[in-house]
């Protein structure tokens, strides 16, 4: 009898639109497995919000299996070392997968593909990363002519797979760990109290919050940049996991009308980015403008009690605070203001683009390499594609232009009593409230002082 498949779940926790699943029900018999692997990724490993996140996720994926007459097996280790032991205890030659960008998982994959038969589709991604080209067959390095290929190649993309009624089972399941064993979720103390009134991770909870969504796209262009509506979808989370594809995504609200178009450009900034670290691999760590590695970002005492006020809200720029006040409470934050809090730690801080990213990447819930890199480089000017270091956002005037009163009476209570425009910048002293670290002026002038100590030696 010929042995299973081994179906490897990665960031791909979906049984629809899912090509790998797909493929592997019609080679015979699946055992899918999601392995758990600190080690390849190494300081690259999930941050403590995503695996708040991952546990719901896979305990969902786990049901959505057992109803389908399969089960998710668990294992923890190096990845190729892990799927070679069950390959073993199963008889399994053969791994079904998605391709996944990120380094440490190409790398995985070249590992496995070493020992066992690797079988790896494309469905994570509006279009396989990499497929996307310039006339002289090299890789986009700006986002905004990507885009334009990108609709003339290779949208729309296909229809969405539906999921499988059933799932081959094998004659008899290896072993797998228990998830509560695994302590993902935090304890002492709890902090994911917020976590859990806002979010529902899972395929169910992907599909539900696209229908929310689509109901308001006509005005998405509208409303994407006030902080304080729902304007945005909030299926970044979803995205990260693979509990929904982009495929279903563009189908849906591709036929809702109005300003869709703005929409569908950030899915495609998302495949931007992935094409990005497949070129650039180092992009998380490494600037892609290499005059900017002579920059000198602020160090020391200072810095380092500047850097832990800006994790804690405790700048006494009141939009800054709400936004990063909003990232511990709910492991989100919302886009407009990821921008200003990112302009804020570079330039008004002068702290080095990657302290922030570092943080991103251990508390946000959609924490996801590639666009996590891109967007930090773009607001620091040192990315491929990016803004430039002297232009530096006003982060009192950027709360007022998006209106985002009502946003900092939710997510700084001190300040909830000022009336009008004194929410954006209180002319005095609000008890309980810190002061400014630096002005916006001095800021400023501290940040195009290290751009022009920079010109003056390269």
């Amino acid at each position: 009898m010929t042995g299973p498949t081994i179906l490897w779940l990665r960031r791909d926790l979906r049984l629809a639109d899912q090509a790998a699943l797909v493929a592997a029900c019609a080679a015979g018999p699946v055992v899918p497995v999601y392995v758990l692997d600190d080690e390849t990724p190494a300081h690259r490993a999930m941050g403590g919000a995503s695996r708040w996140w991952l546990h719901h996720s896979l305990a969902r994926l786990d049901a959505a299996l057992q109803a389908r007459g399969s089960r998710l097996i668990l294992r923890k280790g190096r990845s190729e070392a892990v799927l070679a032991a069950l390959a073993e205890e199963t008889g399994a030659r053969e791994v079904y997968g998605l391709h996944h960008y990120e380094p440490w998982w190409r790398n995985a994959e070249r590992a496995v593909a070493k020992a066992l038969t690797l079988h790896l589709h494309h469905g994570n991604y509006l279009a396989p990363p990499g497929s996307v080209l310039t006339g002289s067959g090299t890789p986009f390095k700006i986002y905004t002519p990507f885009w334009r290929a990108l609709q003339q190649q290779q949208l729309p993309p296909p229809a969405p797979l539906p999921a499988p009624d059933t799932i081959p089972a094998p004659a008899s399941w290896p072993a797998s760990d228990r998830l509560e064993d695994w302590h993902l979720l935090p304890t002492k103390p709890d902090w994911a109290e917020g976590f859990r009134a806002e979010w529902s991770p899972g395929e169910a909870g992907a599909l539900d919050r696209l229908e929310q969504f689509a109901g308001r796209t006509a005005r998405y262009a509208d409303r994407r940049n006030l902080p304080a509506v729902e304007g945005t979808s909030r299926l970044s989370p979803h995205l990260a996991f693979g509990e929904i594809s982009p495929a279903t995504i563009w189908h849906r609200v591709a036929r809702a009308g109005g300003s869709t178009g703005t929409f569908l450009g950030e899915l495609g900034w998302r495949d931007y980015a992935q094409n990005v670290i497949l070129a650039l691999p180092g992009y998380g760590a490494s600037n892609a403008k290499a005059e900017f590695d002579g920059l000198h970002w602020r160090s020391g005492a200072e810095a380092e009690a500047d850097l832990a006020a800006w994790q804690q809200g405790r700048t006494g720029y009141p939009i800054v605070d709400a936004g990063m006040r909003q990232l511990w409470h709910s492991g989100w934050m919302h886009n407009r203001v990821r921008m200003i809090v990112a302009s804020f730690l570079i330039k008004h801080l002068l702290i080095d683009w990657r302290r922030g990213e570092q943080w991103f990447w251990d508390t946000l819930l959609d924490a996801d390499y590639g666009q996590n890199a891109v967007n930090w480089q773009w607001s620091a000017g040192t990315g491929v594609d990016a803004n430039m270091f002297v232009r530096i956002m006003a982060p009192l005037s950027q709360s007022d232009k998006f209106d985002a009163g009502e946003y900092i009476r939710a997510w700084v209570p001190e300040l909830a009593h000022l009336p009008g425009a004194a929410i954006h910048d209180s002319p005095l002293p609000v008890r309980g409230y810190p002061k400014k670290l630096i002005g916006h002026a001095e800021g400023r002038a501290r940040a195009l002082a290290a751009w022009a100590e920079l010109k003056e030696r390269v």
